[in-house]
């Protein structure tokens, strides 16, 4: 595998379920894993990439995507890495959700538009998908009914709201059972509402 990897939970082999968790700009996977004991729930394999410098790539999710490669397709390899990890080990890819803060969002949304099908379900705190405005979501594939939450602050200085809200839109036409939730003053973090809507697609699957 091409970048290291931390897990939590329940081993992968008697799990129900797996949760692959994103961190995000200058985070640590160790870190991300402390939403496994957020979510109070059992039977999860939990696994967490670790970037290597501690970044997914060095630009803004913003920036034309040239500016950010290699490391953004090097990045999205160690997520699809990560779930043939799984899939070998006997998790299919519907019992297999995603979900990252940050830059960890951004990359796990862009991950599953790329690679669409049904999913164990998609959770991106704070983020939206990757490029600059313009960018083409000519994506191939279906999502074909997998929950996606889509949490943020409509006052956050890294995530546009707009970027937000077409991500909801894009993710709905790929098949997406999608909610967005805008947090009023919320700022660049993680609230409690946001733990419970994740925690109710986990205790879905």
């Amino acid at each position: 595998m091409s970048s290291e990897v931390i897990r939590a939970g329940t081993p992968v082999g008697t799990a129900r379920a797996a949760m692959i968790l994103v961190h995000g700009r200058g985070a640590s996977a160790e870190g991300m894993l402390g939403l496994a004991d957020a979510f109070e729930v059992d039977g999860i394999a939990f696994v967490a990439p670790q970037a290597r410098s501690g970044s997914w790539y060095p630009q803004s999710f913003m920036a034309p995507i040239a500016q950010n490669e290699p490391h953004l397709s090097k990045a999205l390899k160690t997520l699809s890495d990560v779930v043939a990890d799984l899939e070998r080990q006997g998790m299919p890819a519907e019992k297999i959700a995603l979900a990252g803060f940050s830059q960890g969002a951004c990359l796990a949304l862009e991950f599953a538009a790329r690679n669409a099908r049904r999913f164990g379900g998609v959770v991106g705190f704070s983020g939206g998908l990757i490029g600059p405005d313009g960018t083409p979501r000519n994506y191939a594939g279906s999502l074909a009914g997998t929950p996606v939450f889509l949490g943020c602050s409509d006052v956050d200085f890294h995530i546009p709201l707009k970027r937000v809200n077409e991500s909801t839109k894009v993710l709905e036409a790929l098949g997406g059972n999608v909610t967005e939730i805008i947090y009023p003053g919320m700022g660049h973090t993680i609230v409690q509402d946001e733990i419970d809507h994740a925690k109710a697609i986990l205790n879905g699957l």
